[in-house]
């Protein structure tokens, strides 16, 4: 898109927005402080480097659905593809990394095993990239989770085992916020439950608590480690009872100050994870929250700029809560190319982001105090046809990235000269 064009739209689209009291370059200053994790699984549907033979999903919970070529197979082709991924996104971000992307040097190294030495190419690569790492411990697709219990497991040696493994995890992403200069979150998401209905639902969660307990007991800094908990509402042949339930992570995280991760994907369709965000922030000093699309169910389609996005990122900035959500992605469909799912995705968010920047918040909040119905609707109405694609054009450009629609292109010949010959 000719630059000239770009800039000619931006001013009229800042001086509409100025009418209504809105300071367009302050919005996206403040733009610029939402870093979104982008998750490594994209890249690979899943997948990870322990041997080349992991079967994603073994214990259940977990579903990629798609086979488009050009995945990424090595840590190498993984890095390369997150390169390109940043090369077409404005500001800045991070990456999210699973447990299971280590750099294991085609040895067998179990979960319980794992080290800083395995995970420091990546911390090389964020050095590299000047950006930061968050973590997460893999508690899927092992044979110690097929029954469908980890860290709620009855079977001691299994609990211990998986109790051993977020230890790691945990001193892991303690290692990497310290090197980097900024705090890993190293968040925990167990698909633990019961395909049909159990009758000692009391019993795992009293298990589950055990072993977090054990896991929080040794203390990290605050500047290098975030601990989160990711609860949700069922998984695939566990549709009675997760074991891990968002009342159970709240009040977990609550009693003792961690991190609770809300996925809009993890709830019931009809509910809204945008609601819920001013309600935990009343109680917990900091969230996460992962983005994906769900339709119908934890489908993890790839985020689009729609009304759920736009609510959470509404309430995030109504709240004045930028600095008190970590915001990450996490979807992984395997039906398109997997590089334009990453940028699509990160588009959407910071669109969403923008658009609840450009809100004139003061003067909706002054209508709504003064019961003035009518007129705080009208507003919120007039601002859906507000020229938002002309601001975030504008904070492409001055980024140097691809405008608009001029990504598409970039992506079709990294496909071309890259993903195609990987098949």
């Amino acid at each position: 898109m000719r630059k000239d064009k770009v800039l000619q739209s931006y001013n009229d689209a800042k001086e509409q927005y100025a009418a209504l009291g809105v300071d367009t370059e302050a919005a996206l200053k403040k733009l610029n402080q939402v870093k979104i994790s982008l998750h490594c699984w994209q890249a690979d549907d899943v997948g990870g480097f322990e041997t080349p033979d992991a079967e994603l999903g073994s214990g259940g919970g977990i579903q990629a659905t798609g086979n488009y070529p050009g995945k990424a197979k090595t840590i190498d082709q993984l890095m390369q593809d997150i390169d390109k991924v940043m090369s077409l996104l404005p500001g800045s971000q991070r990456l999210n990394l699973h447990a299971i992307y280590g750099d294991f040097e085609g040895k067998k190294v179990d979960r319980n095993q794992i080290e800083v030495k395995h995970f420091q190419r990546w911390i090389d690569w964020a050095k590299k990239n000047k950006t930061g790492i968050d973590f997460n411990p893999t508690c899927f697709s092992h044979p110690y989770a097929a029954d469908g219990f980890t860290l709620s497991s009855k079977n001691e040696d299994y609990r211990k085992f998986w109790v051993e493994h977020v230890k790691r995890t945990r001193k892991i992403a303690a290692e990497m916020g310290k090197q980097l200069g900024t705090p890993s979150v190293n968040n925990i998401w167990i698909h633990d439950g019961s395909k049909d209905l159990p009758v000692d639902r009391n019993a795992h969660r009293a298990i589950l608590k055990k072993s977090l307990d054990e896991i929080f007991l040794v203390d990290y800094p605050k500047e290098y480690l975030k601990d989160s908990m990711e609860p949700k509402l069922f998984g695939i042949g566990l549709e009675a009872m997760t074991v891990g339930s968002a009342e159970f992570y709240l009040a977990y995280a609550t009693r003792n100050k961690k991190l609770m991760c809300l996925d809009n994907g993890h709830f019931h369709p009809t509910e809204q994870v945008g609601d819920k965000i001013s309600a935990v922030l009343q109680f917990l000093d900091e969230i996460l929250l992962h983005i994906t699309r769900p339709i119908r169910w934890d489908s993890d389609h790839v985020v689009i700029f729609n009304d759920d996005l736009q609510l959470i990122a509404q309430e995030i900035v109504r709240a004045n809560a930028l600095n008190r959500v970590n915001v990450g992605l996490d979807y992984f469909d395997a039906s398109l190319n997997r590089i334009g799912a990453y940028v699509i995705g990160t588009r959407a968010a910071q669109l969403a982001f923008l658009y609840a920047l450009l809100e004139p918040y003061e003067t909706l909040k002054k209508y709504e105090e003064a019961g003035q119905s009518f007129e705080r609707l009208a507003l919120m109405e007039v601002m859906k046809t507000k020229p938002l694609g002309a601001v975030y054009d504008y904070y492409c450009l001055t980024n140097d990235v691809p405008v608009a629609e001029d990504y598409i292109s970039v992506i079709q010949q990294y496909e071309k000269d890259v993903l195609s010959k990987r098949v």
